[in-house]
């Protein structure tokens, strides 16, 4: 047995994300008895145990320190899956829970730094920080593909985590995606630039091909699935030949031919400077999201 899979997991909110990775677990052969979610909208966490088969919480705490539904299991690991906006209020209401139980944390939202989750999880009803309580937090950023069991994920881990906890967190998310670890927590404005809202960049190509596809003639959904297979073929093109892409490109392009006439055409309209201030334009919004949610 892997490590996570001799863990017990707890999910904290149950969105898109938290049923990618739990959908993710199970299809990697983990148990459905040791997942626990806790998600307060009804209608969703009845959808998610209807859909997986796991133990549904009565409420945040007991989900974290075990109930009689889950054999009083206590959790292991804590995935905190809630949006940016409610997590310290979220953090602030569980950390006695979680200072007893001293769970691994792995938390994908977005712009909310490890020292600020951290500091919110060791926090006591009168503002105190309780003594004691170092609490191992990993960060994650995922992308919307994993809901297809295909992301790509950077991941970060506090200086409260050891080898073990960087192992159960890499296999969690290796449910679902690739996984790159950083060492520095800022590079993950980065990730988020290229990765997390890069699924965003190929949709809009793909848009702008299928578009182009109808003005040259094709019926829209021949032009549709023409352009969703080249996308795929290309990115398993670029995963399996190892080579830079702009050699991959080079081989395509034929002198004179009408790939290069399309390349010529993209280049003279800055496609390429204006992706790349795409990506940085996130990156700096990503950044600014950061200093946002710090407090």
């Amino acid at each position: 047995m892997t490590r996570a899979g001799a863990q017990h997991i707890t999910f904290i909110g149950g969105g898109n994300m938290a049923e990618a990775i739990i959908g993710g677990l199970i299809e990697n052969g983990f148990e459905r008895g040791n997942i626990t979610l806790s998600e307060i909208v009804t209608a969703r966490a009845q959808y998610m145990q209807e859909s997986f088969g796991i133990n549904l919480a009565p409420d945040s705490a007991s989900a974290i320190l075990g109930y009689e539904g889950n054999g009083h299991s206590k959790a292991q690991v804590v995935v905190f899956a809630v949006k940016p906006q409610v997590m310290k209020q979220v953090a602030l209401s569980l950390s006695s829970s979680l200072v007893e139980t001293n769970p691994l944390v792995i938390t994908i939202a977005a712009g909310i730094r490890t020292t600020a989750l951290a500091r919110w999880l060791s926090t006591d009803d009168n503002g105190d920080v309780i003594e004691g309580a170092k609490i191992p937090v990993v960060r994650c950023m995922p992308n919307t593909p994993a809901l297809v069991l295909c992301g790509a994920t950077g991941l970060y881990a506090n200086a409260n985590t050891n080898e073990d906890h960087k192992e159960i967190a890499n296999e969690i998310l290796c449910s679902i995606s690739k996984t790159q670890w950083l060492d520095d927590e800022y590079m993950l404005d980065a990730v988020t630039a290229v990765s997390g809202s890069g699924p965003a960049y190929f949709f809009l190509m793909l848009e702008a091909m299928e578009n182009a596809g109808v003005k040259a003639g094709l019926p829209k959904e021949v032009a549709n699935a023409l352009a969703i297979q080249t996308c795929l073929g290309a990115a398993k093109m670029a995963e399996k030949s190892g080579e830079d892409f702009a050699e991959l490109r080079r081989k395509v392009t034929s002198p004179n031919g009408t790939t290069e006439a399309a390349i010529k055409t993209m280049e003279r309209g800055e496609v390429r400077e204006w992706i790349e201030k795409g990506v940085l334009a996130a990156n700096t919004r990503s950044q600014e999201l950061g200093e946002m949610f710090k407090d």
